[in-house]
């Protein structure tokens, strides 16, 4: 299966257009004519046309339809620096992220000054500060800690009195109104946890991060699924993590996490990271992965496919959503006035070796 099936359409579109010598406001295919073209989901369409749009191809209007419309750069001044604040840069998905976000800066000729909070607050209060007092002209941020409370109310605040374009990427605040480019981390739960439904698991739980907005989403797309499937036990099947603590977890909660895997045929992780350390966690232990205990992760991140048994897993977008991130603070500092909405991309699920079916 293709890990992103609308990337062919975006391709075929693209071709499509340049053959046919389609000019400037030009009428493009509906959805529906797209769906019947290449035999796909509404939802995978609208994540092509989605992406065309953010590539300046197309452009969707209301009652109307779908044009064509100039790819040229956004047009944007010159000289310009952009503050990117990332909870980390060094591994898992977030170096994918922040090359999709060079890609796009580079592209428009901006300056990219990147800090790293390790998903601390306080790292995250000295990076705005300093990014603030050296006057960049735009900020692409990962928050800290989303689902907490956060002590930087007042710095986004005056942010917005001071007009700095902001666009927040895999997550935001609940209480900044900045637009947000991410994966659609409800669905991301959802799928993993139907695809254990489906293959005949009853007793699914789940380790979900507590400190992150994603963990919240993810958690709820876990039960979501299992409340739709009569399966109210679930909520107390959870175990949680702070960030924080997610090297010395499965040491601290050795015991909870054993308990888990003897009530389960099936555990639901936070991301893939987590997902691939309780494949060792089994390991040590003797209990073997999917004979035992299927095991499923959330992101596709390199490790999850190179790791000792590959994972089932989520796809994330990963270098596009970087991208999209930039392309959306350039077209903000392009048009400051224009609305800006939330993106949000939809996962799709690769099967690969951590699960098995089981017989009923």
């Amino acid at each position: 299966m293709d890990e992103f099936k609308y990337l062919n359409i975006v391709e075929w579109a693209k071709e499509y257009i340049k053959a046919n010598h389609l000019h400037d406001g030009a009428k493009f295919y509906s959805e529906k004519e797209l769906c019947d073209i290449h035999g796909v989901s509404r939802q995978t369409v609208r994540q092509a046309l989605m992406t065309l749009e953010n590539e300046n191809i197309i452009v969707r209007r209301r009652g109307s339809g779908t044009f064509i419309k100039s790819a040229a750069k956004t047009a944007v001044p010159s000289n310009l620096t952009v503050g990117v604040i990332s909870t980390y840069f060094s591994d898992y998905i977030f170096p994918s992220i922040v090359t999709g976000i060079e890609k796009v800066l580079k592209e428009n000729d901006v300056v990219m000054q990147l800090s790293i909070t390790h998903n601390q607050v306080a790292d995250e209060t000295r990076a705005l500060r300093t990014m603030l007092s050296q006057d960049v002209n735009g900020l692409i941020i990962e928050p800290s800690k989303s689902a907490l409370p956060n002590p930087n109310m007042a710095l986004y605040e005056k942010i917005k009195q001071m007009n700095i374009p902001v666009v927040f990427f895999n997550a935001k605040y609940p209480w900044v109104d900045f637009p947000c480019v991410a994966m659609d981390d409800v669905a991301a739960g959802r799928i993993v946890t139907e695809h254990l439904w489906e293959i005949g698991h009853r007793h699914i739980s789940g380790i979900f991060a507590l400190d992150d907005i994603q963990g919240h989403k993810r958690y709820s797309g876990y039960m979501q699924t299992l409340l739709k499937h009569n399966s109210p036990a679930a909520e107390q099947n959870v175990l949680w993590y702070s960030t924080s603590e997610r090297k010395s977890f499965f040491t601290i909660s050795e015991d909870r996490i054993l308990n888990l895997l003897k009530n389960s045929t099936a555990i639901v992780c936070y991301n893939d990271n987590i997902a691939v350390s309780l494949l060792s966690f089994c390991k040590k232990h003797g209990i073997k992965v999917p004979d035992d205990i299927s095991i499923v992760g959330i992101d596709n991140a390199k490790l999850s496919k190179i790791c000792e048994t590959p994972l089932t897993t989520a796809t994330h977008p990963h270098q596009l959503l970087g991208e999209t991130a930039a392309q959306k603070l350039m077209a903000a500092i392009a048009d400051p006035g224009a609305y800006q909405k939330d993106e949000l991309f939809t996962p799709e699920l690769i099967v690969r070796k951590s699960t098995k079916q089981i017989k009923r």
